[in-house]
Protein backbone atom coordinates (compact mmCIF):
# COMPACT_ATOMS: atom_id res chain seq x y z
CA UNK A 1 0.00 0.00 0.00
CA UNK A 2 1.05 3.70 -0.82
CA UNK A 3 1.99 4.70 2.80
CA UNK A 4 0.67 8.57 3.63
CA UNK A 5 2.15 11.14 5.08
CA UNK A 6 1.16 12.73 8.55
CA UNK A 7 -1.27 15.44 6.67
CA UNK A 8 -2.99 13.04 5.00
CA UNK A 9 -3.54 11.00 8.18
CA UNK A 10 -4.89 14.15 9.66
CA UNK A 11 -7.06 15.25 7.17
CA UNK A 12 -8.49 11.63 7.34
CA UNK A 13 -9.61 12.16 11.18
CA UNK A 14 -11.19 15.88 10.35
CA UNK A 15 -12.95 14.17 7.82
CA UNK A 16 -16.50 14.58 8.79
CA UNK A 17 -17.93 12.30 5.79
CA UNK A 18 -15.55 9.37 6.81
CA UNK A 19 -15.71 6.76 8.84
CA UNK A 20 -19.68 5.25 8.46
CA UNK A 21 -18.27 2.37 8.63
CA UNK A 22 -15.95 -0.44 9.99
CA UNK A 23 -14.01 -0.53 7.08
CA UNK A 24 -13.39 3.08 7.54
CA UNK A 25 -11.48 2.58 11.28
CA UNK A 26 -9.58 -0.43 9.21
CA UNK A 27 -8.11 2.16 6.69
CA UNK A 28 -7.06 4.48 9.34
CA UNK A 29 -5.29 2.06 11.36
CA UNK A 30 -3.74 0.55 8.83
CA UNK A 31 -2.59 3.75 7.23
CA UNK A 32 -1.18 4.98 10.57
CA UNK A 33 0.72 1.25 11.42
CA UNK A 34 2.36 1.78 7.35
CA UNK A 35 3.30 5.21 8.34
CA UNK A 36 5.11 4.30 11.95
CA UNK A 37 6.59 1.41 10.12
CA UNK A 38 7.81 3.28 7.00
CA UNK A 39 8.95 6.90 8.56
CA UNK A 40 9.97 5.18 12.30
CA UNK A 41 9.37 8.11 14.41
CA UNK A 42 11.33 7.60 17.45
CA UNK A 43 9.73 5.29 19.70
CA UNK A 44 10.14 6.04 23.21
CA UNK A 45 9.73 3.62 26.30
CA UNK A 46 8.20 4.68 29.40
CA UNK A 47 10.90 4.50 32.71
CA UNK A 48 7.88 4.54 34.67
CA UNK A 49 5.66 1.45 33.13
CA UNK A 50 7.88 -0.59 30.26
CA UNK A 51 4.65 -1.94 28.67
CA UNK A 52 3.68 1.58 27.80
CA UNK A 53 5.69 3.35 24.52
CA UNK A 54 5.01 6.81 23.01
CA UNK A 55 5.85 7.37 18.88
CA UNK A 56 7.70 10.97 18.86
CA UNK A 57 7.32 13.09 15.90
CA UNK A 58 10.11 14.58 13.75
CA UNK A 59 10.63 18.23 13.41
CA UNK A 60 8.19 18.65 11.12
CA UNK A 61 5.68 18.10 13.37
CA UNK A 62 7.09 20.14 16.05
CA UNK A 63 8.93 17.07 17.50
CA UNK A 64 5.16 16.23 19.00
CA UNK A 65 4.48 13.27 21.22
CA UNK A 66 1.67 11.04 21.29
CA UNK A 67 -0.47 9.53 24.24
CA UNK A 68 1.18 6.77 25.87
CA UNK A 69 0.00 3.45 24.03
CA UNK A 70 -0.09 -0.51 25.91
CA UNK A 71 1.90 -3.03 24.04
CA UNK A 72 0.41 -5.66 25.40
CA UNK A 73 -2.74 -4.34 23.68
CA UNK A 74 -1.50 -2.21 21.03
CA UNK A 75 -0.79 -3.87 17.79
CA UNK A 76 2.09 -2.55 15.54
CA UNK A 77 2.70 -4.63 12.86
CA UNK A 78 0.11 -3.72 9.70
CA UNK A 79 0.02 -7.27 8.52
CA UNK A 80 -0.68 -8.64 12.24
CA UNK A 81 -3.01 -5.79 12.53
CA UNK A 82 -5.41 -6.65 9.03
CA UNK A 83 -5.07 -10.07 10.17
CA UNK A 84 -6.44 -9.17 13.26
CA UNK A 85 -9.18 -6.79 12.41
CA UNK A 86 -10.42 -9.92 9.95
CA UNK A 87 -10.87 -12.23 11.95
CA UNK A 88 -12.42 -9.66 14.61
CA UNK A 89 -15.35 -8.96 11.99
CA UNK A 90 -16.01 -12.53 11.50
CA UNK A 91 -16.40 -13.05 14.96
CA UNK A 92 -18.94 -9.78 14.96
CA UNK A 93 -20.84 -11.69 11.69
CA UNK A 94 -21.13 -14.94 13.90
CA UNK A 95 -22.41 -12.61 17.48
CA UNK A 96 -24.70 -11.53 14.90
CA UNK A 97 -25.77 -15.08 14.09
CA UNK A 98 -25.80 -16.61 17.34
CA UNK A 99 -25.92 -13.81 19.83
CA UNK A 100 -24.16 -15.21 23.17
CA UNK A 101 -24.40 -18.31 22.38
CA UNK A 102 -21.15 -17.47 20.17
CA UNK A 103 -18.75 -17.27 22.76
CA UNK A 104 -19.54 -20.87 24.02
CA UNK A 105 -18.55 -22.33 21.09
CA UNK A 106 -15.36 -24.37 21.43
CA UNK A 107 -14.27 -22.97 17.97
CA UNK A 108 -14.53 -19.54 19.47
CA UNK A 109 -12.46 -20.19 22.95
CA UNK A 110 -9.21 -19.79 21.95
CA UNK A 111 -9.92 -16.56 19.80
CA UNK A 112 -11.90 -15.16 23.27
CA UNK A 113 -9.06 -16.71 25.22
CA UNK A 114 -6.02 -14.24 22.87
CA UNK A 115 -8.02 -10.74 23.50
CA UNK A 116 -7.93 -9.83 20.68
CA UNK A 117 -11.40 -8.07 20.74
CA UNK A 118 -9.72 -5.42 22.96
CA UNK A 119 -6.78 -5.30 21.02
CA UNK A 120 -7.83 -4.37 17.93
CA UNK A 121 -10.56 -1.64 19.52
CA UNK A 122 -7.73 -0.28 21.68
CA UNK A 123 -5.51 -0.30 18.13
CA UNK A 124 -8.16 1.64 15.95
CA UNK A 125 -8.70 3.96 18.61
CA UNK A 126 -5.13 4.61 19.73
CA UNK A 127 -3.89 4.99 16.04
CA UNK A 128 -6.87 7.41 15.10
CA UNK A 129 -5.90 8.96 18.91
CA UNK A 130 -2.21 9.52 17.51
CA UNK A 131 -2.69 11.21 14.35
CA UNK A 132 -4.60 13.60 16.49
CA UNK A 133 -1.87 14.25 18.81
CA UNK A 134 0.13 15.74 15.68
CA UNK A 135 -1.39 18.55 15.29
CA UNK A 136 -0.72 22.14 16.46
CA UNK A 137 -2.91 22.15 19.31
CA UNK A 138 -3.87 19.09 20.25
CA UNK A 139 -7.05 20.47 22.34
CA UNK A 140 -8.58 20.77 18.66
CA UNK A 141 -8.67 17.21 18.18
CA UNK A 142 -9.45 15.98 21.52
CA UNK A 143 -13.26 16.31 21.23
CA UNK A 144 -12.92 14.94 17.91
CA UNK A 145 -11.18 11.51 18.99
CA UNK A 146 -13.55 11.22 21.60
CA UNK A 147 -16.47 11.56 18.71
CA UNK A 148 -15.04 8.76 17.07
CA UNK A 149 -14.50 5.93 19.94
CA UNK A 150 -18.21 6.69 20.41
CA UNK A 151 -19.00 6.34 16.85
CA UNK A 152 -16.57 3.24 16.92
CA UNK A 153 -18.63 1.62 19.62
CA UNK A 154 -21.34 2.38 18.00
CA UNK A 155 -20.72 0.97 14.66
CA UNK A 156 -19.58 -2.06 16.70
CA UNK A 157 -23.15 -2.72 18.77
CA UNK A 158 -24.76 -2.23 15.04
CA UNK A 159 -22.48 -4.98 13.48
CA UNK A 160 -23.95 -7.76 15.94
CA UNK A 161 -27.41 -6.80 15.03
CA UNK A 162 -28.53 -4.16 17.66
CA UNK A 163 -30.35 -1.06 17.19
CA UNK A 164 -27.94 1.68 18.56
CA UNK A 165 -27.64 5.17 18.26
CA UNK A 166 -26.81 8.50 19.88
CA UNK A 167 -30.17 10.41 21.33
CA UNK A 168 -31.07 14.12 22.56
CA UNK A 169 -33.81 13.81 24.96
CA UNK A 170 -35.46 17.28 26.87
CA UNK A 171 -36.85 15.31 30.20
CA UNK A 172 -40.02 17.27 32.26
CA UNK A 173 -39.13 18.74 35.09
CA UNK A 174 -42.02 17.17 37.92
CA UNK A 175 -43.26 19.99 39.63
CA UNK A 176 -42.10 22.47 37.49
CA UNK A 177 -44.73 22.96 34.36
CA UNK A 178 -43.00 24.13 31.42
CA UNK A 179 -39.00 23.21 32.64
CA UNK A 180 -37.17 20.69 30.90
CA UNK A 181 -33.75 19.30 31.11
CA UNK A 182 -31.77 18.84 28.02
CA UNK A 183 -29.70 15.56 27.90
CA UNK A 184 -27.38 14.53 25.38
CA UNK A 185 -27.30 10.72 25.67
CA UNK A 186 -24.05 9.03 23.61
CA UNK A 187 -25.67 5.78 22.77
CA UNK A 188 -28.91 4.41 23.69
CA UNK A 189 -29.23 0.40 22.04
CA UNK A 190 -31.79 -2.32 22.49
CA UNK A 191 -31.82 -5.79 21.37
CA UNK A 192 -34.79 -5.23 18.82
CA UNK A 193 -35.87 -1.61 17.48
CA UNK A 194 -37.94 -0.46 20.50
CA UNK A 195 -40.99 1.49 19.30
CA UNK A 196 -41.19 4.76 21.58
CA UNK A 197 -44.83 5.55 22.57
CA UNK A 198 -46.79 7.87 24.49
CA UNK A 199 -45.87 6.24 27.64
CA UNK A 200 -42.25 5.66 26.77
CA UNK A 201 -41.50 8.64 24.75
CA UNK A 202 -37.67 8.96 25.88
CA UNK A 203 -36.17 6.23 26.82
CA UNK A 204 -38.35 2.35 26.10
CA UNK A 205 -37.74 0.02 28.79
CA UNK A 206 -36.11 -2.05 26.85
CA UNK A 207 -33.16 0.10 26.00
CA UNK A 208 -30.25 0.72 27.63
CA UNK A 209 -28.05 4.10 28.05
CA UNK A 210 -24.25 4.10 27.26
CA UNK A 211 -21.92 6.46 28.19
CA UNK A 212 -18.67 6.11 25.93
CA UNK A 213 -15.61 8.07 26.78
CA UNK A 214 -12.03 7.74 26.15
CA UNK A 215 -11.32 8.22 29.92
CA UNK A 216 -13.12 8.27 32.93
CA UNK A 217 -10.93 11.57 34.09
CA UNK A 218 -13.14 14.41 35.19
CA UNK A 219 -16.28 12.15 34.02
CA UNK A 220 -17.33 9.45 35.94
CA UNK A 221 -19.16 11.06 38.44
CA UNK A 222 -21.14 12.31 35.71
CA UNK A 223 -22.03 9.32 34.58
CA UNK A 224 -23.74 7.88 38.42
CA UNK A 225 -25.44 11.31 38.44
CA UNK A 226 -26.92 10.76 34.60
CA UNK A 227 -28.25 7.48 35.56
CA UNK A 228 -29.85 8.81 39.23
CA UNK A 229 -31.69 12.41 37.92
CA UNK A 230 -32.93 9.75 34.61
CA UNK A 231 -34.10 7.48 37.00
CA UNK A 232 -35.73 10.29 39.30
CA UNK A 233 -36.88 12.06 36.36
CA UNK A 234 -38.42 9.32 34.54
CA UNK A 235 -39.64 7.70 37.47
CA UNK A 236 -38.53 4.26 37.00
CA UNK A 237 -35.82 2.19 36.75
CA UNK A 238 -32.67 2.92 34.00
CA UNK A 239 -30.07 1.17 32.63
CA UNK A 240 -26.92 2.51 32.23
CA UNK A 241 -23.18 1.65 31.39
CA UNK A 242 -20.08 3.10 30.84
CA UNK A 243 -17.47 2.02 28.14
CA UNK A 244 -13.70 3.53 28.46
CA UNK A 245 -11.17 2.94 26.65
CA UNK A 246 -8.57 3.31 29.02
CA UNK A 247 -7.28 5.71 32.01
CA UNK A 248 -3.83 6.65 31.96
CA UNK A 249 -1.89 10.20 30.97
CA UNK A 250 1.17 10.91 30.10
CA UNK A 251 3.62 12.26 33.41
CA UNK A 252 6.61 13.87 34.83
CA UNK A 253 8.56 11.78 37.10
CA UNK A 254 12.28 13.31 37.71
CA UNK A 255 13.49 14.58 34.87
CA UNK A 256 11.50 12.52 32.32
CA UNK A 257 8.28 13.58 30.85
CA UNK A 258 7.36 9.88 29.86
CA UNK A 259 6.19 8.76 32.97
CA UNK A 260 2.57 7.39 33.20
CA UNK A 261 0.13 8.03 35.98
CA UNK A 262 -3.47 6.40 36.37
CA UNK A 263 -6.60 8.68 36.24
CA UNK A 264 -8.86 6.35 37.65
CA UNK A 265 -10.09 7.47 41.29
CA UNK A 266 -10.98 4.07 42.75
CA UNK A 267 -11.98 6.02 45.98
CA UNK A 268 -14.48 8.47 44.10
CA UNK A 269 -15.72 5.38 42.32
CA UNK A 270 -17.01 3.64 45.37
CA UNK A 271 -18.20 6.47 46.49
CA UNK A 272 -20.92 7.26 44.20
CA UNK A 273 -21.63 3.75 44.15
CA UNK A 274 -22.85 4.46 47.51
CA UNK A 275 -23.83 7.35 47.47
CA UNK A 276 -25.82 7.43 44.20
CA UNK A 277 -26.44 4.03 42.64
CA UNK A 278 -24.20 1.54 41.10
CA UNK A 279 -24.25 1.18 37.62
CA UNK A 280 -25.53 -1.65 35.21
CA UNK A 281 -21.86 -2.20 33.88
CA UNK A 282 -18.25 -0.79 33.85
CA UNK A 283 -15.94 -1.44 30.88
CA UNK A 284 -12.62 -0.94 29.82
CA UNK A 285 -10.54 -1.98 26.66
CA UNK A 286 -7.56 -1.15 28.83
CA UNK A 287 -8.29 -1.85 32.58
CA UNK A 288 -5.85 -0.61 35.05
CA UNK A 289 -4.34 -3.53 37.11
CA UNK A 290 -5.94 -2.31 40.15
CA UNK A 291 -9.01 -2.97 38.45
CA UNK A 292 -8.34 -6.43 38.34
CA UNK A 293 -6.97 -7.40 41.35
CA UNK A 294 -9.49 -5.06 44.13
CA UNK A 295 -12.60 -7.59 45.00
CA UNK A 296 -14.59 -4.49 45.20
CA UNK A 297 -13.70 -2.52 41.98
CA UNK A 298 -13.49 -6.13 40.02
CA UNK A 299 -17.35 -6.82 41.10
CA UNK A 300 -18.35 -3.99 38.89
CA UNK A 301 -15.59 -3.27 36.26
CA UNK A 302 -14.84 -5.38 33.19
CA UNK A 303 -12.91 -5.13 30.03
CA UNK A 304 -14.68 -4.87 26.46
CA UNK A 305 -14.81 -7.96 25.24
CA UNK A 306 -16.54 -9.39 28.38
CA UNK A 307 -19.34 -6.40 27.22
CA UNK A 308 -19.51 -7.64 23.92
CA UNK A 309 -19.83 -11.92 24.39
CA UNK A 310 -21.73 -11.80 27.19
CA UNK A 311 -23.44 -8.54 29.12
CA UNK A 312 -24.64 -6.61 26.62
CA UNK A 313 -27.24 -9.53 26.09
CA UNK A 314 -28.02 -9.84 29.30
CA UNK A 315 -28.75 -6.12 29.44
CA UNK A 316 -30.77 -6.30 26.22
CA UNK A 317 -32.77 -9.16 27.44
CA UNK A 318 -36.48 -8.16 26.82
CA UNK A 319 -37.91 -6.58 29.96
CA UNK A 320 -41.14 -5.15 29.26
Amino acid sequence: MNVPALPDLQASVQDRAAFQGLADYLAVGSAFLAFVQQTKPTRIVSPSQAAYVFFQYGPAHGHRITRPLNTDLFIESPVEFKSAFERFAVFLSELKRRGAAAATRRANRQYLASGEINKVVYTVQQAVGSIGDSFDGPNQSRKRIGQLFENLVKLIIQEIGLTCEPRTINLPIPGYPGYQMSYELDLVFSRDKAILTAETIFIHPAEVVGSVKTTSKDRIDKVFLDKHLLAKLLGRYVPVVAIFLHDVQRAQRGSSIFGINSTFKSNHFLGYTVALNRLDGVYYVDPRPEMLVNERLREQIRDFQQFLIRDLWVLTENRT
